[in-house]
């Protein structure tokens, strides 16, 4: 399984791993965030940096993420692209990470593939000429908690110790 860092603008990087722990109902193994502050010295945020990746690497590599390309947090991550099976993408955004964090089981370049698809995937526009999402028979999004939602209050499902 390979290891996710998240390299960004502080505090975006530990916001970022704060989300993915949020959704998951708890931080999954081996994912790591570097915030660059403002007065980093960017020698040693390099050298924190290649120590995370030693730390979070697992047998099919390490992915690392960061905010905007051409940045100092971009700058500092693009050294560890020439770490063997590392492999860094820019732009990271929570649909890009929640993708590589449910795909990283996966060889290292189709978990790059599939966290790209999920960045791009993520943006959205949402207003009146947006389709509205699909729905079920009782209005609800076609997902299993909505499903279930949606058959608790018609009467069609009763949860369990109703």
């Amino acid at each position: 399984m390979a290891g996710i860092l998240i390299i960004a603008h502080a505090p975006l990087a530990t916001a970022l791993r704060d989300c993915v722990a949020h959704i998951y109902g708890g931080l999954p193994a081996r994912i790591g965030a570097l915030d660059v502050l403002p007065d980093s010295d960017p020698a040693k945020v390099v050298a924190e940096a290649n120590s995370e990746i030693e730390r979070l690497r697992e047998e099919n590599g390490a992915l690392v993420l960061t905010d905007m390309f051409g940045a100092t947090p971009s700058n500092i991550a693009a050294r560890l692209a020439t770490v063997p099976n590392v492999r860094v993408l820019a732009g990271v955004n929570l649909p890009m990470l929640v993708r590589a964090v449910c795909y990283r089981a996966c060889e290292l370049d189709t978990l790059v593939d599939k966290a790209l698809a999920g960045a791009s995937k993520g943006v959205q526009t949402i207003g009146p000429a947006t389709p509205p999402p699909a729905t079920n028979d009782c209005g609800c999004a076609p997902t299993p908690c909505a499903e279930a939602a949606c058959e608790a209050a018609s009467g069609k499902f009763k949860p369990a110790g109703a």
